[in-house]
């Protein structure tokens, strides 16, 4: 008998006295209470149910839903498109278990591997992967789903076993094209920050029409933070301006500044903040919130904590300055800033999301934009080249030699700038095709460097794009890392639940 039989042996041998041990269990409501589980667990169906009530929260939670669908879907297509008709495998014999505990009707496919123990493996460490704190009561969950098919009959022990092994390894390779989360590193904990109890000293501006309309984030805050003053944005403000005269009717003047609303207006606020002096707290309530889950601020009631316990660091803040068609003008940049295709990206999306909805009109604007780019000649720091898009990012990007998705670092004092070379037979063709495999790093039309500051021109006047607005246009730009801010953020011992 060769090795790897007697190893095939020794895996039966263990399946067969485990199930063996299931079937000495004596009856409880534990029996009919796995019968249904396991039931609601076909098709994925429990976790798709649980994907749509993570999604209606939004934040780090839809983030959770998508990924997790996604590596659902996947291990789906792979356990029963795949692997089963490949590896067949018996089920356990039906009178191996008393009639109260077997699942009716046994399942005809292949037993090896367990589809739904990759399902539930495969959705909760999806989630865990964007949000721990929502994975706590799914993996539990996901483990009994798994030794429901056990002891209810349909699969051996190591069906199971290795089934959950493939669902989690598919969830954890999502992470190739779509990089998880990771709170990035900013300097030391700024001492003498001001603690404000219930909020007492602090001004917010409140973009009530970031994020999900249906939600006003101020009643949120009121209930968080009562002793603050909230200031609206109207339709047409200038959220900069909006902020400085209620910065100014304020009796005495605030002792902190914050910010409710996408990264356009958490941009605006932070010019504010710096031109004080003041530390300022940031409320996720936008979209996408890219700068607060950079940052490491989970959702409101995180940064009210921070707010009333006084934790907060230093990090970066990039200024660019550029030529547009009425003058000179200077911008402070908390994430990025971009010349090529993203702007025409950027334009596009605002147009379309009245009529089509956030993530239709980014999808659509997405590939209009590719369909629509034209090569840039630009010229950085004296060196010259053709590029499809040019990037520059306030801080460190991760992944390296990638597409950038997140920042571990926030405090680097440089500038990530990538491009995309078009001075290259069918690079458009070929960027596309790299970017489907999350390859787009490793192909020669591909570049990245990091600096403190760098000055592009640019062959003709182009759109200039920063923290997710078309803020005017170019010939010259002129970027670097300019200040530092202070920023309320939990630091990890005060953070709830960790000790």
């Amino acid at each position: 008998m060769t090795g790897l039989a007697r190893r095939f042996q020794r895996v039966g041998s263990v399946d067969r006295a485990l199930t063996a041990a299931v079937a000495r269990l004596p009856a409880s409501p534990l029996d009919s209470g796995l019968l249904r589980l396991t039931r609601t667990a076909d098709f994925g169906a429990l976790w798709l149910v649980i994907a749509l009530a993570l999604g209606t929260r939004g934040g780090e939670h839809r983030r959770a839903a998508i990924r997790g669908v996604a590596a659902l879907t996947a291990t789906e297509a792979i356990v029963n498109g795949g692997l089963k008709p490949i590896i067949a495998r018996r089920r356990p014999a039906a009178d191996l278990l008393p009639p109260r505990r077997r699942s009716v009707p046994r399942p005809a496919s292949s037993s090896f591997p367990s589809g739904h123990s990759a399902a539930a493996a495969a959705f909760a460490t999806a989630v865990a992967v964007e949000s721990p704190r929502a994975a706590a009561g799914l993996i539990p969950l996901a483990g009994l789903v798994a030794y429901s098919r056990v002891h209810t009959g349909v699969h051996w022990g190591s069906d199971a076993l290795a089934g959950a092994l493939i669902g989690s390894a598919v969830a954890l390779a999502t992470r190739h094209w779509w990089p998880a989360p990771v709170q990035a590193i900013a300097r030391e904990r700024h001492q003498g920050t001001p603690a404000l109890p219930a909020g007492d000293g602090l001004l917010v501006l409140v973009n009530p029409v970031a994020g999900d309309p249906a939600v006003d984030p101020c009643e949120e805050l009121a209930t968080l933070l009562p002793a603050a003053t909230l200031v609206r944005i109207d339709q047409g403000d200038d959220p900069a301006r909006r902020l400085e005269l209620a910065f100014r009717a304020c009796t005495p003047r605030p002792t902190a500044l914050g910010v409710a609303g996408g990264d356009g207006t958490l941009a605006a606020a932070a010019t504010v903040a710096l031109r004080r002096g003041l530390p300022l707290a940031v409320f996720p309530t936008g979209t996408r919130n890219h700068f607060a889950r950079d940052l490491g601020v989970r959702d409101t009631a995180e940064a009210a904590a921070a707010v009333e316990s006084g934790d907060a660091v230093d990090i970066d803040i990039a200024r660019v300055r550029f030529d547009d068609e009425d003058g000179q003008r200077t911008r402070h940049v908390l994430n990025v800033a971009s010349v090529g295709a993203y702007p025409e990206m950027v334009r596009l999306r605002r147009k379309w999301r009245s009529q089509w909805g956030r993530r239709l009109a980014f999808a659509a604007a997405s590939v209009a934009a590719v369909r629509r780019a034209r090569p840039l000649t630009v010229e950085v720091d004296g060196d010259r080249r053709r590029v499809w898009v040019l990037f520059f990012g306030n801080g460190s990007y991760h992944p390296r030699r990638s597409t950038p998705a997140v920042r571990d670092h926030l405090a680097a004092g440089l500038l990530d700038i990538r491009w995309l070379r078009a001075d290259r037979p069918w690079s458009r063709v070929r960027i596309v095709l790299a970017a489907g495999l999350a390859a787009v790093g490793r192909t020669r039309l591909y570049g990245e460097c990091r600096r403190p500051e760098l000055t592009v021109r640019l062959a003709s006047r182009e759109p200039l794009a920063a923290d997710g607005e078309v803020i005017g246009t170019a010939t010259r730009i002129h970027m670097t890392v300019a200040r530092r801010l202070t920023v309320y953020r939990l630091i990890p011992s005060a953070r709830p639940g960790t000790g």
